[in-house]
């Protein structure tokens, strides 16, 4: 577990009654209030208009943030206004812990991962030196993208428009026909850092180089997931897709087994021996744990987990937008970025204990993955892009939770918490 700046048991498996004490009942507890960095205030939100209706908008989500808030899903207006988007990317992305993907993405020195964070062109590199290094793949000379969204390796990044070089710690390494311009320092120019660790083989991103780091936030998170020796985990499979959605409509949508009912009967509920029923644990407004009853669970070949892990389907969120979610001696991360307003990156992959995937074969484990994955992603997917054409109706309106749907008030609140405060 390292952290390189450049640049998740309480075990149960029951459900409180939405809206009654704590954030939804019985079912959820309450840990301490620190927050990692994704905070602000309610100033300079534009113009009269605009400040008026956001203005309103922050007082009802503010409410999430009552002892006893109410069961209600989100408004409308709140997956739909530029306003509050902006706002988002700068007190929620602009500094808080994003995950991006596993260190089996970087295994050798020259591998990268170019993204987009809200708006944010970002990319994470294996240095030379064996660190992870994240910057800001855009050109200081005059804004040229060094790098297009996705991974690979290089020794280098070169500016296409002017053949300006950088290494893979953003350093600048050649400035063409630059030695005459006495104003200009070389040695002075680096492209902006950004914060980066590793939590046993996971790999997350902050915008702001000085974060604090997240494995503060995770070390209860990390003494319960022991067992399932996350530093020796392999990924098996990967993906990326691009959902156009507002990235609460796809994040909320995480917090809840309900919807396992009607997305997807016949792939996720029936691996849903245990029911649908939610324990939910706010440790805080960067982490909760989401915990799922078992039912019928297939002893484990390879992990020692005890019989009260079995019993569990162990899953944790990092806010914003980071799941991890166990399945037995699989796990499954996943990671629901915005681009814009209305349109979501969906970044995620499938692990295995290394032990168990050179028993069996990591192309005989992967097909099998592969095409379930892209099964739930597609119920998902359709699901979701079709609320959101639903969110602008001038019916619209905030929809009573039911008590199968405990995580969402976590989730409301980490969000409020941000931005409402």
């Amino acid at each position: 577990m390292t952290t390189e700046t450049t640049e998740t048991t309480g075990i149960s498996g029951t459900t409180g009654t939405a809206g009654t004490a704590g954030i939804s009942g019985g079912a959820v507890t309450t840990g301490n209030s620190r927050s990692t960095g994704s905070t602000g205030s309610t100033e300079g939100t534009g113009g009269t208009g605009n400040s008026t209706a956001l203005d309103e908008l922050l007082g009802e989500l503010r409410e999430y943030l009552s002892p006893v808030p109410p069961a209600m899903s989100l408004p409308p207006r709140a997956f739909a206004s530029p306003e509050l988007y902006e706002r988002e990317r700068e007190v929620i992305f602009a500094r808080s812990w994003v995950l991006i993907g596993h260190v089996d993405q970087f295994a050798r020195p020259g591998d990268y991962l170019a993204l987009d964070i809200a708006g944010e062109p970002v990319v994470v590199t294996r240095g030379k030196d064996g660190a992870l290094h994240g910057m800001s793949p855009v050109c200081r000379h005059r804004l040229m993208p060094l790098v297009e969204p996705g991974q690979g390796n290089t020794k280098d990044f070169t500016c296409s428009y002017h053949l300006w070089r950088y290494d893979l710690s953003g350093k600048l390494i050649a400035a063409t026909h630059m030695r005459n311009n006495p104003d200009f320092d070389p040695a002075s120019c680096r492209l902006p850092g950004f914060a980066v660790e590793e939590w046993h083989g996971l790999v997350y991103v902050n915008l702001d180089p000085e974060a604090r780091p997240l494995a503060e936030e995770l070390a209860l998170v990390e003494a319960e997931m022991t067992n399932y020796r996350l530093d020796d985990m392999v990924l098996v499979s990967h993906w990326t897709e691009d959902w156009n959605c507002n990235w609460k409509v796809a994040v909320e949508n995480g917090y809840e087994n309900y919807h396992a009912i009607g997305f997807h009967p016949e792939t996720v509920k029936p691996l849903m021996t245990g029911g649908i029923d939610m324990d939910v644990h706010y440790d805080s407004p960067t982490v909760s744990r989401l915990l799922t009853p078992a039912g019928n669970p297939t002893p484990p070949a390879v992990l020692p987990l005890t019989e009260e892990e079995q019993k569990v389907l162990y899953s944790f969120r990092v806010f914003p937008c980071g799941s991890i979610a166990t399945f037995g001696e699989t796990i499954a991360w996943l990671s629901l970025i915005p681009v814009s307003l209305d349109r979501t990156i969906v970044r995620g992959g499938t692990l295995m204990p290394r032990q168990l995937v050179e028993q069996v074969g990591l192309e005989n484990l992967r097909g099998p993955l592969e095409k379930f994955t892209e099964q739930v992603n597609a119920e998902d997917r359709r699901g979701l892009e079709a609320v959101q054409r639903s969110i602008t109706s001038r019916y619209a309106a905030r929809g009573h939770l039911s008590p199968k749907e405990p995580g969402l008030l976590a989730f409301y609140r980490s969000l409020a918490h941000a931005v409402a405060r």
